[in-house]
């Protein structure tokens, strides 16, 4: 297999927004320094939120002000609402990923706002948009189950989808935030969405809460989607899932995909230092499987 699979790094963003301990500035930078060295090309690296609510992503401006514009390179911020666009646009962002929650109990609890007001703000926010600002992609969080709400319809996700579709965004992503589907849900919604989408591509976010997230991940790039999220480190969390852990790790969802012939443009051996440094300034084991076991196969021991 020759095909290319894009893989979005989120460990700067969704990677750290849970974690107890926080980062520096420098450390942020240095963190995502060392992830396009290691072949990052697209990358979410900040956040627009308030630093008193979610400390974790304090500094945006200040990352932004120091990481130089680089061709084929995208640097993405995400935005909850209208002042979260306005501050991403101000601070020189590639790309502003929108989020919009599927269920009313998630949103209201994570944004403040529900799902059909979220939706008014990504249309605010899209007739507001300049063709100088960054393209817009969205991000439709809880798509396969909600802490709150339960089960999540296939039916509202599609709405949405066809909503943010009929705005002309560049791009649509279903994000299993909490970790909770598998592989053949993964499958159904994405020939759901890609028919309310059309030609606007599709994206895939999935966490690892119950264990399933590479198999979904599988499921997904069977499926056709050419670009999928993943945190260095297996990083991340939701502070509204109960035990919950990381995303995917970025060298597990590598591996897996180039054992199978597939391209993504990372250096394994790179990603999987990144994920033992990184876990290492948080105080914690790397939550990735690479991080433990190493690739494979192993290098051969040098003869004495």
């Amino acid at each position: 297999m020759s095909r290319r699979i894009e893989i979005v790094e989120v460990g700067p963003r969704d990677g750290l927004q849970n974690e107890k301990t926080l980062l520096e500035v420098d450390q942020k930078l240095e963190l995502i320094r060392r992830l396009e060295d290691a072949g990052a090309r697209r990358m979410e690296v900040v956040s627009f939120v308030n630093p008193r609510r979610v400390p974790q992503m304090a500094g945006a401006e200040e990352i932004m002000a120091v990481l130089p514009r680089t061709p084929a390179r995208s640097r993405i911020g995400l935005v909850l609402n209208q002042k979260g666009w306005d501050r991403c646009v101000a601070a020189g962002c590639d790309e502003a990923n929108v989020v919009v929650c599927a269920t009313d109990g998630f949103g209201i609890r994570n944004q403040g706002a529900s799902s059909a007001e979220q939706v008014e703000t990504l249309a605010a926010i899209m007739a507001a948009r300049r063709k100088e600002d960054p393209p817009v992609s969205v991000t439709i969080s809880v798509a396969f189950g909600c802490p709150f709400d339960g089960e999540v319809p296939e039916e509202r996700v599609v709405e949405i989808v066809r909503a943010a579709a009929d705005m002309r965004v560049a791009e649509i992503a279903l994000a299993d935030t909490i970790g909770v589907a598998d592989p053949w849900t993964v499958r159904r919604r994405i020939e759901a969405a890609r028919q309310a989408a059309g030609r606007i591509p599709l994206r895939l976010h999935f966490h690892d809460t119950r264990n399933t997230g590479l198999a979904n991940a599988a499921a997904g790039v069977e499926a056709g989607v050419d670009v999928l999220d993943a945190s260095v480190g297996g990083l991340g969390g939701c502070p509204f899932a109960p035990n919950a852990t990381g995303n995917i790790g970025t060298e597990d969802l590598v591996y897996m995909l180039e054992r199978a012939g597939f391209e993504t443009g990372y250096d394994l051996g790179k990603l999987i230092d990144i994920g033992q440094w990184v876990s290492g300034l948080l105080g914690k084991p790397p939550a990735s499987s690479l991080g433990k076991a190493g690739p494979f196969p192993l290098p051969r021991p040098e003869s004495a």
